[in-house]
């Protein structure tokens, strides 16, 4: 085995989930899912497991984020648990602080604090939110008034997050561009970069990140994580029949369409049109599809490229005994 090769065993695996909602299931279902994965990958030794915020898209249960994190926490027993993120833009920093203060004080140093700036939703529903366009803009003031009502009381201090003061949940920068990589660094604070969506920018985005980063408080060298969509089978041919799903839960997301997660099909000829199938491709650049060695050389690849010293997996895949198996034998490749 390379040096290369061996890549994959040295760092930590971690999941993302979105609380997919499945066509022809409900969304206990959904939640009752997310629990069953969660407890899964916590006995094959996953350091965290986060939720993501979004708002009124079908097909996705993951809006109340923090209610869903006391949910997960409550039903495992040591697993980090956290947001992946909270945007939030679309929330006083107050409120977040005494919502993840709370889930610090009932289940301590098992919660992960991720932020992002954009507002995982359409203008509507931002409307809906009294969430303004230029709101992001105050996001490294936001970032930061955060991190003081969580950080310990100061004598001066007149706007307190009870419970929340000196927790000090551990925070998180996410994003798919350069801006956050460039706060996170000038904050000194772990990076999550959203490859699993908008791979485009991973390289760039990680240089900026770790030439840039200054030691703090929180965090003394650069953490990175990367998003990987991953689907490991024992066959290449049912790998690949299995991330259909995901391509047409993608598909659908760029058609404007409902996007609970749908069976694999045979095929994805007749399903998308050429300049359909380009874009769903590009989305998924950084999925690692296909049998565990396949997987193995991806993913190892990711990791020499970037340095990274997480991964964090999105499973998209429709039959939950099929998904837990995908997620074991990943686990077993980190073991290698």
């Amino acid at each position: 085995m390379s040096s290369n090769e061996s890549l994959l065993s040295q760092i930590s695996l971690s999941m993302l989930d979105l609380v997919p909602i499945r066509a022809g299931h409900s969304v206990a279902d959904a939640i009752h899912d997310s629990v069953a994965v969660a407890r899964h990958v916590e006995q094959l030794g996953f350091t965290r497991f986060w939720l993501a915020e979004h708002h009124n898209i079908e097909g996705i249960a993951s809006s109340a984020t923090a209610v869903l994190i006391g949910h997960i926490a409550e039903k495992t027993q040591h697993i980090r648990v956290g947001s992946g993120g909270i945007m939030l833009p679309n929330h006083p920093p107050l409120v977040i602080a005494e919502q993840f203060g709370t889930l610090a004080t009932m289940y301590p140093n098992r919660i992960d604090l991720g932020l992002g700036r954009a507002p995982g939703t359409d203008q509507t529903t931002m409307r809906a939110l009294h969430r303004r366009p230029e709101d992001a803009a105050d996001f490294p003031q936001q970032v930061q008034q955060l991190q003081q009502l969580l950080g310990p009381r100061q004598d001066d201090q007149k706007l307190k997050a009870i419970p929340g003061t000196d927790t000090n949940v551990p925070i998180w920068l996410l994003g798919s561009s350069l801006f956050s990589a460039q706060l996170a660094a000038q904050l000194g604070l772990p990076y999550a970069f959203a490859s699993h969506f908008a791979p485009r920018m991973l390289l760039e985005a990680v240089e900026l990140y770790k030439s840039n980063f200054r030691p703090s408080a929180q965090l003394a060298e650069p953490y990175v994580i990367i998003g990987a969509p991953v689907v490991v089978a024992d066959t290449e041919q049912e790998a690949k029949y299995l991330a259909t799903s995901g391509q047409q839960k993608i598909l659908s997301l760029f058609r404007g369409e409902d996007i609970s997660l749908v069976p694999p099909v045979d095929s994805m000829e007749g399903h998308w049109l050429p300049h359909e199938q380009h874009g769903v491709e590009q989305f998924l650049a950084a999925a690692a599809i296909g049998t565990p060695q396949q997987v193995a050389h991806k993913l190892n690849s990711l990791l020499a490229q970037t340095g990274a010293n997480e991964i964090m997996v999105i499973s998209d895949i429709y039959d939950q005994a099929a998904r837990h198996h995908s997620l074991s034998l990943l686990a077993d490749l980190a073991k290698d």
